[in-house]
């Protein structure tokens, strides 16, 4: 219900502004929008001041340029230079979905734009990251990432621009507001940004450029709900438009799963629309990063555009790319569907105009390359493929959104490495005792790894190594097994080729009747629920050294769960999909016969022609 419209009382205002009442809530409270109040406020000459962190403790003059406003009556501290100023909009607090691989590229920008001569302003709310160093940027404020708050900065320092690319999500979502205020976004412009953010406009650019996606519908009740699932048939994918980290996102099998994700997950509206796609099972899902600079040009054709990376995931297609475990080059994909996400990729990076970094999730099934969705800003993976190619994505995107074109840069050229880079995700599951750590669209990790060998086998034990993974490669060493029906199909050859390893193979009933009718020797042991000894007991005796466990269906059963979390328990690896299984089996057998060498980045990046 909307509230009747009141009048502004002046007095009133300067005091809630005083107690901290933003212009968005004060909007609210009278019935009218941000906009107006903030016309009225400035009017009246109510604008916040800035002060500096006493960083010396009052011993001696503190000359950190920490900032942080104030709505008090007092000496403002900052005294604005002439030089030209960049503003960075970090990501805000670190939490699930909102990694540290966004603040790497805050940071990144903030070098680059420096040595080229701009004052850098660096807007972030987290002092725990690296982007709120002292020495990082000329000039820091602690300050919520609001429209509010970083329009009063932008103003008061009388910026040239604002870099809105690099913070994640975030960012991202104030900048069509920032532009509207006067803000100058450079890079990629908030109309494109707009364009691959909405479903409808993304979806009309993909038909118009004949490039495929999966079906999809929105939503904004049950109804609706329901007949665009039995429209695209299950299993669905269902979102909350405009998350963050995947929060919310679901795989559903079936009309009372979404009844029930439509009523408890998500609070549907015609403004905060459900967005339905159709799932694609057993799909390979690649992450592709690109830098362009197109929109510095004038015509559709100049410009350049640049692959980073491909990064070919591990798991099956469905898990969080801030969760999957990745693979650069990609191993598994054909000649054919990699050129055609190059095509895809250039593409939409020359209509959507990108100046910076622009990121694309595809999903490869039966030789269709299908584009997910297309993020025009950092992603997670930048560093790690910046690391893995020798070249600082990050700073280049800065330089490109300041006006400098790739070529005179130095990078025109797609950089395919001659080695293997696995990425490998890092979870806090033993911190959360309890919880299942079935991996899914929703992201779950904190932070990542790389393993990086000329033999992918050994990159991706380096890879598991580095998370903290012990890898079972001497001694006697029990593999459970227990696999839904859908992988029953395909384990025998897997649990083949880990008894040819040394491995005993230990299997409840189901999973077992398969491994015999192959010809496999397997020791058979109970359900939790029916006897003992069960894979609690071996866990807990130390005779089970490896666990491959594939859920059931999407409400995994609670043995299954008991099973996972006292795995975690025991620091036993564990792992819960096929694919990863296979990778585990190729990289044990690389070390166990051959062992493994430590390299700098470096020795890798030498052979790759110098780095930008």
């Amino acid at each position: 219900m909307e509230r009747p419209r009141r009048e502004l009382d002046l007095d009133l205002l300067e005091r809630a502004k005083t107690l901290g009442f933003s212009d968005r809530q004060l909007a609210v409270l009278l019935g009218r929008t941000e906009s107006e109040i903030r016309a009225l406020r400035k009017k009246a000459g109510l604008v916040p001041s800035f002060r500096l962190v006493d960083t010396c403790a009052a011993e001696f003059e503190a000359r950190t340029p920490y900032y942080y406003s104030s709505w008090d009556r007092g000496d403002d501290e900052l005294i604005p230079s002439e030089k030209r100023k960049v503003m960075i909009l970090g990501g805000g607090p670190n939490r699930i979905g909102q990694g540290i691989e966004f603040d790497y590229c805050c940071v990144h920008a903030s070098f680059a734009l420096r040595e080229d001569g701009c004052e850098t302003l660096m807007v972030n709310s987290n002092p725990e990251t690296v982007s709120t160093d002292y020495d990082t940027s000329d000039r820091l404020f602690f300050e919520p990432l609001t429209l509010e708050d970083v329009l009063h900065i932008y103003e008061r320092e009388g910026c040239w621009g604002a870099i809105v690319q690099f913070g994640g999500q975030t960012p991202l979502n104030l900048a069509a507001g920032l532009e509207e205020n006067g803000v100058n976004i450079i890079g990629t412009s908030p109309q494109s940004i707009d364009t691959a953010e909405d479903r409808e406009k993304f979806s009309r650019m993909l038909r118009e450029l004949k490039i495929p996606q999966p079906r999809n519908r929105i939503a904004v009740d049950i109804p609706e709900a329901l007949a665009a699932a039995r429209e695209l048939g299950f299993p669905v994918l269902v979102r909350p438009s405009f998350v963050l980290g995947g929060r919310a996102m679901q795989i559903v099998f079936s009309e009372s799963k979404l009844e029930r994700y439509m009523q408890s997950a998500v609070e549907a509206s015609p403004e905060r629309p459900v967005l339905i796609d159709k799932f694609l099972e057993n799909a390979i899902e690649v992450d592709v990063d690109c830098i362009a600079d197109v929109g510095l040009y004038s015509g559709a054709e100049e410009g350049t555009v640049v692959v980073g990376g491909m990064l070919e995931h591990i798991e099956f297609a469905g898990v969080h790319s801030g969760d999957a475990a990745m693979v650069m080059p990609p191993p598994n994909l054909s000649a054919s569907a990699v050129a055609t996400m190059r095509e895809y990729t250039h593409a939409m990076a020359r209509r959507l105009k990108i100046v910076g970094l622009m990121n694309v999730q595809y999903a490869v099934k039966d030789e269709v390359v299908y584009v997910l969705e297309v993020n025009p800003r950092a992603s997670r993976t930048v560093p790690f493929v910046s690391k893995a190619i020798g070249v600082p994505l990050a700073k280049l995107a800065a330089r490109a959104m300041a006006g400098k074109p790739l070529s005179g840069l130095g990078f025109t050229e797609e950089i395919r490495p001659d080695y293997w880079a696995v990425k490998e995700s890092v979870f806090p599951f033993s911190r959360f005792p309890g919880q299942d750590i079935l991996l899914s669209p929703e992201m779950k990790s904190t932070g990542e790894v790389m393993g990086i060998d000329k033999d992918l086998g050994r990159a991706f034990g380096k890879s598991q190594i580095a998370a903290g993974t012990s890898l079972p490669l001497k001694g006697k060493r029990g593999l459970f097994l227990s696999v839904n029906d859908h992988d029953k199909t395909e384990v025998a050859d897997l649990a083949r080729d880990f008894s040819d390893l040394g491995f005993e193979l230990i299997s409840t009933p189901g999973t077992s009747r398969v491994l015999r009718e192959a010809g496999l020797t397997v020791r058979e042991i109970s359900k939790l629920s029916e006897g003992r000894p069960h894979a609690l007991d071996l866990l807990l005796n130390k005779e089970i050294q490896l666990v491959i466990n594939t859920p059931s269906g999407q409400s995994p059963r609670d043995d299954e769960v008991k099973i996972r979390t006292t795995v975690v328990r025991s620091g036993v690896p564990v792992i819960t999909t096929l694919s990863s299984a296979r990778a585990m089996v190729s990289a044990l057998s690389t070390i166990q016969q051959h062992g493994y060498s430590v390299q700098t980045l470096q020795e890798f990046h030498e052979g790759l022609g110098g780095s930008v």
